[in-house]
């Protein structure tokens, strides 16, 4: 298996533009970066080229070994760079780190200089005051105490005592004299010379008065929230039951993880790829269904966990799980900007950025050929991720929009600048123009297939669009967006019900080999708002957080909370955060990037504007008169551009149904209106009413004609948009 080889360097800031695995920094202190490089493929056990051993007997110096010439770090110009530059970042910090301390450093250096002097004093004493002459002075003297008439001893005591007292005097006076020269040296030093002589002083005192404990400098090591070892990872599987536990007599014996790497520091957490001991019984898939229990004896939250299998693809095998911890929250802070936001145009038929997971590596999500499906909890962000998707299809002219927003509120009001079909809430005429648009999409794509069919297999080799038929044959993508599914099946009738989720399966099993792209949203994803023939055949999945495993199943799919694809672990501060479900056994937590209302609706201009240029501004927003207006930069009256938005599906509307339409659409601003208001707002925006009563099905009462207050539009917009 060829395996990556890791480099462990401290780093003290994330890494910017660097090939390492994303990281940042603790407040507190540098963090360790994995500059990883990928490895050649291994060597053969014999070594380079084979020799033949049974005929050669010096096959074992002639083989060549395959060993690389440069060390890993070496190989490549981004290795080199990566590591260089994290080297850079460490010297800096260690730099102001130990520079923020140098007053501290310098008091610590005199004290232990003081203790220094009083050291060497207190060792030197002995021989100034030539101690090693007493012993021989008290021993005469001693002798004669005992026999006083000896003159020959008395005078040996005399000429020993001179001794002593002489070298005592010389050596006092080497050592005063030597002190008094270095001190008129110093004071008579210029300033510069002065500071390195009291250095050169000073350093070895200070060394001199050191303990065996005692270090000048701080230790300036990383502060890391998780400290995870080899032990404490077999101690923790052996907690959840994955690995055989002991008696406590015989833990040398019991069964252990072989790491094939680390564990190490990998940005802002620790990495590690283990494999299962053989004969336990036990796969890669139990340990990912014990996240929980693991993150606990681990003594970090289960968001911090990232776990997944390591398949036969990249070296892996059943039993092999990869491993990273991270130090803290990997979601949380500050939201990434889309980089659809800056982009003039896109591709459709490019995987579309979507956001970062834990380590910050991007994540992108091909739509081509797909369906999908966000689910989840209110206001965690569900509709903003939803319409990431939906926003890259605006950056493409040939897409053409088709969009139902259930709640009909302003999340989705911008692409009425775009879109070909748009239908804003759930009330009895929006669901008529749902089933209108589900029946113009299924006539549509039986003409596409028809199409594609008689095709020829030079033209069209697979049966689906390519971006040349596309063009060439004038077929746009659809892209089909549906927002609070759950909205209008609750509102429907079951007849209706059941014929708009047919349609729905229809369009989402069929559709996507004639260029449709399916992108629903739900709430409650439960089985009577979002039945699960609906949900089942759908291939890409997001949920936001919801309150149970059982519901993040009903958003991901069936088991996926068992393989570790589960949303319920996301708390409420993971606003823009979910799981992301790709195939039947790929998922990752994503957190999407960040793209709010006004730049939503910046994107949904331009998307006017590059279907203006190829010719491709279809249906209702051809026919779009504030949309119209805004590309002729003329104004149109808010309250007229508002109230024909809410009568976008009837020719009339009662005045109560068309308050509570405003309300629904922007309620800090129609809030307080009432029907005196609202005709007096009409009124002066330029509003003539026909008439003051209008009848629905039936029933006359107070209202409003659509065709009034499209005349109070400018006449040269009413006939750029053919009215």
């Amino acid at each position: 298996m060829s395996e990556s080889v890791v480099r462990l360097i401290k780093d003290p800031t994330p890494p910017a533009d660097t090939p390492t695995p994303a990281a940042s920094a603790d407040a507190g202190g540098p963090v360790l970066t994995l500059v990883t490089v990928p490895a050649p493929a291994s060597a053969p056990a014999s070594g380079g080229e084979a020799v033949d051993r049974a005929d050669n007997p010096l096959a074992d110096w002639l083989t060549v070994p395959d060993s690389p010439l440069l060390p890993v770090w070496a190989r490549s110009t981004a290795s080199v760079t990566a590591n260089a530059r994290a080297f850079g970042r460490l010297t800096w910090w260690h730099t102001r780190y130990h520079g923020f301390r140098t007053p501290k450093y310098l008091v610590k250096t005199m004290l232990l200089a003081a203790r220094g002097f009083y050291r060497a004093g207190t060792g030197l004493w002995p021989t100034l005051s030539a101690q090693d002459h007493t012993a021989t002075v008290r021993a005469l003297r001693a002798q004669v105490k005992a026999r006083p008439e000896d003159v020959d001893l008395a005078t040996r005591l005399q000429m020993a005592h001179y001794a002593r007292t002489q070298t005592r005097r010389w050596r006092f006076g080497a050592a005063a004299g030597a002190v008094a020269a270095a001190a008129t040296g110093i004071v008579l030093a210029p300033p510069l010379l002065q500071i390195g002589a009291a250095a050169a002083v000073m350093a070895p005192l200070a060394y001199l008065g050191r303990g065996k404990e005692t270090r000048l400098l701080d230790q300036a090591a990383p502060p890391l929230k998780v400290d995870m070892s080899a032990q404490q990872l077999n101690d923790a599987l052996r907690a959840a039951g994955l690995l055989k536990s002991g008696s406590g007599k015989d833990d040398k014996d019991l069964p252990r993880v072989a790491c094939t790497m680390g564990p190490v520091r990998d940005g802002r957490g620790w990495a590690v790829i283990f494999d299962l001991p053989r004969g336990g019984g036990k796969t890669a898939s139990d340990v990912l269904a014990k996240r929980e229990v693991i993150a606990q004896e681990l003594g970090v939250d289960e968001i911090q966990v990232i776990m997944s299998r390591v398949r036969a693809a990249k070296g892996g095998n059943a039993g092999r799980v990869s491993m990273w911890v991270a130090d803290d929250d990997p979601y949380l802070g500050t939201p990434n900007p889309s980089p659809l936001e800056k982009a003039e145009k896109f591709s459709i038929w490019e995987p579309v950025p979507f956001g970062q997971d834990a380590r910050g590596n991007r994540i992108d999500v091909p739509v081509m050929w797909q369906s999908m499906f966000f689910g989840g909890l209110p206001r965690r962000g569900k509709t903003f991720t939803q319409r990431l998707l939906t926003a890259a299809g605006l950056l493409d002219a040939y897409v053409r929009h088709y969009v139902a927003d259930g709640k009909g509120g302003a999340d989705w009001m911008p692409m009425k600048a775009v879109a070909h079909r748009l239908v804003m809430g759930a009330e009895d005429d929006a669901i008529e123009a749902l089933k209108a648009m589900l029946r113009e999409l299924l006539g549509e794509m039986e003409r596409r297939f028809a199409l594609l069919r008689d095709l020829p297999t030079s033209v069209c080799p697979e049966g689906k669009l390519t971006p040349d038929i596309m063009v060439k044959y004038n077929l746009p993508v659809i892209f089909v967006t549906i927002d609070e599914l759950q909205e209008y099946f609750t509102a429907m009738e079951r007849e209706d019900r059941e014929q708009v989720i047919n349609d729905l399966c229809r369009v989402a099993r069929r559709g996507p080999a004639a260029g449709f792209i399916c992108n629903f949203a739900s709430q409650r994803p439960d089985a009577e708002s979002v039945p699960s023939k609906l949900r089942e055949i759908i291939t890409i999945r997001y949920s936001t957080q919801v309150v149970d495993r059982t519901s993040s199943d009903m958003v991901l799919g069936k088991g996926k909370a068992a393989q570790g694809a589960d949303a319920s672990v996301l708390s409420e501060d993971h606003k823009g955060v979910g799981v992301l479900v790709t195939g039947p056994a790929s998922y990752v937590t994503v957190r999407a990037d960040y793209l709010d209302g006004p730049a939503f609706a910046a994107l949904c201009r331009k998307g006017r504007a590059l279907r203006e240029a190829a010719g491709q501004l279809t249906g209702d927003a051809a026919g779009d008169v504030t949309a119209a207006a805004d590309a002729a930069g003329l104004t149109v009256a808010a309250i007229v551009s508002d109230a024909l938005e809410v009568m976008r599906h009837s020719p009339r509307m009662f005045t109560t149904d068309l308050l509570s339409g405003l309300v629904n659409l922007d309620e800090d601003v129609y809030g307080d209106f009432n029907a005196e208001r609202l005709a007096a707002e009409l009124e002066a925006a330029g509003v003539k009413r026909t008439s003051k009563q209008v009848k629905i099905s039936g029933a006359n009462a107070a209202g409003y004609q659509r065709r009034d207050i499209e005349a109070a539009v400018p006449a040269e917009i009413l006939l750029s948009t053919g009215r």
